[in-house]
């Protein structure tokens, strides 16, 4: 029985639908995170992908700046940065930065997957794989660069010291775990397309977790991707268009997000396969009476303590409706405190 309220929040991927431009995707990722503000989600956080025409979420930190720069009070933050792309000390500047201009509202979520393919990886970053393996030591580097006591060290991020953004460890499987019980930090787990440890890794990080200044209890966050619209065949509908994206994934097509069409025979078929199964086994899709009972068995089953959205739709407006569905659902579910 969950006594507390489960927080709603949303992962954007900025994916570029078939007859549009990326400006005309950015410019939608907004129209959500003020959609997501007016419906009261806790968050939004933008992803980091590379080399890909379809992806509009590459520079992290500058979409957070827009999305947070146009919108007033809900929180924006990264789902995450790939630390090891990156420079620790860059990126605690970036987010310093960012928590100066848009106090109280800053999120850092942090994941070591590369983002993109090996080549673009090593493009990135000559000594990615080494990175990533220290992964556990630059997230020590970003605390440092936020940490108070850091003012006497020869290498600083000045603009980060004292400011207030709170660090996320991300997951997809169960190595993050660990690492995030033993810091004591709160953990995402991308269950929204790697189902197969969720279960596994949530069990290690509670069994795990250390309290710390930051958290004195465990926080989970589970990826879940929602698609809610007035009717299960409608909702269905619209999810032909992940599916399909998740076979092109598979297939290597690197196509635009395509138009939704009706759930045939072929395209469950798809979705049985077992491979794109066992991605979208998280998938929520339906009226929001379909939804929710879903939704309460889901949260029933894994206790986490905020659902974080991924609707990937071919049409904003498909997108919107379904948030502020997704948000009523919420509303019911927390009111009814199952």
């Amino acid at each position: 029985m969950n006594q507390q309220n489960i927080a709603y929040s949303i992962l954007e991927l900025a994916i570029v639908s078939q007859g549009e431009t990326i400006q005309q995707t950015l410019h939608h990722s907004l129209a959500l995170a003020k959609a997501a503000e007016e419906y009261n989600y806790k968050r939004i956080w933008f992803a980091e992908h590379h080399n890909s025409d379809n992806i509009g979420s590459s520079a992290t930190s500058l979409l957070i700046g827009y999305v947070a720069e146009n919108t007033q009070a809900i929180r924006v933050g990264s789902g995450g940065i790939m630390l090891p792309n990156h420079s620790p000390l860059i990126i605690a500047e970036q987010f310093g930065t960012l928590a100066h201009l848009y106090p109280g509202r800053i999120d850092l979520g942090l994941g070591r997957a590369p983002g993109t393919d090996q080549q673009t990886a090593h493009a990135i970053r000559s000594d990615f794989y080494k990175a990533a393996q220290a992964f556990p030591e630059e997230v020590e580097k970003i605390e440092r660069y936020f940490s108070m006591e850091n003012k006497s060290s020869n290498v600083r991020a000045a603009i980060a010291e004292g400011t207030d953004v709170p660090l996320y460890i991300l997951g997809s499987s169960t190595d993050s775990a660990h690492l995030a019980a033993q810091k004591g930090l709160p953990y995402a787990f991308a269950s929204h397309f790697a189902s197969t440890y969720l279960h596994h890794a949530l069990k290690i990080y509670r069994q795990e977790f250390q309290p710390s200044e930051f958290l004195s209890n465990p926080y989970t966050i589970a990826g879940v991707n929602v698609y809610v619209a007035d009717t299960d065949e409608e909702a269905e509908q619209l999810f032909t268009s992940l599916i399909r994206m998740f076979v092109g994934v598979l297939t290597g097509a690197r196509d635009p997000l395509q138009p939704p069409t009706p759930m045939t025979e072929e395209v469950k078929e798809m979705f049985q396969h077992p491979a794109v199964y066992q991605m979208l086994k998280y998938s929520f899709v339906g009226s929001k009476q379909t939804v929710k009972k879903k939704l309460q068995a889901f949260l029933a089953e894994t206790g986490v303590d905020e659902l974080m959205a991924v609707s990937t739709m071919y049409d904003i407006n498909d997108r919107l409706k379904s948030a502020r569905l997704f948000a009523e659902i919420m509303v019911e579910i927390n009111e009814n405190k199952f």
